[in-house]
């Protein structure tokens, strides 16, 4: 994977991947700090939300397992795309509450692959890619060289699982 750093502003997205960093903050901001109703479907039902969310968005997803990094998959859920069809947001969580989402998002055809990119909307960081056919955007309020470490080892596993 390479390593672009887009910095700036999220608000200045436009089309592309940036676009899909910025709805991914967005659905982080908006969703983790629920504490009743932070996912659609809990983990209880692992298999019925990776069924269920795999369908929608027409692809094999699989969530990455981040337990040894200290995260636990709490669940998921579906969410409304910019005009690609449904996205799905699977919701982590550490031993002290902090959280992060993986945001996944089928993209436009033709769209060229991207290196890994980040940015940052004030303490929210978020690290994205395309790969193929799927786009994907990991945020969190995480230092910037720990959610890397994150963002690599989820890298590593969606690869494993193509």
């Amino acid at each position: 994977r390479g390593d672009g750093d887009a910095g700036g502003d999220l608000r200045t997205a436009s089309a592309g991947p940036l676009a899909l960093a910025r709805s991914a903050a967005i659905a982080h901001a908006v969703y983790t700090p629920e504490v009743r109703h932070p996912v659609e479907v809990g983990v209880e039902q692992e298999a019925h939300l990776v069924q269920w969310l795999s369908k929608r968005l027409g692809s094999n997803l699989q969530p990455p397992v981040l337990s040894p990094l200290g995260y636990r998959l709490i669940g998921g859920r579906l969410l409304p795309g910019d005009g690609d069809g449904p996205v799905a947001q699977f919701m982590y969580e550490d031993g002290s509450g902090k959280r992060l989402t993986l945001y996944v998002a089928r993209e436009r055809a033709g769209r060229q692959e991207t290196a890994f990119r980040y940015t940052q909307e004030k303490e929210l960081g978020v690290f994205y890619w395309i790969d193929g056919q799927m786009g994907y955007a990991l945020s969190a309020r995480l230092p910037k060289a720990e959610l890397g470490k994150i963002a690599d080892a989820v890298y590593a596993q969606l690869e494993a699982h193509r």
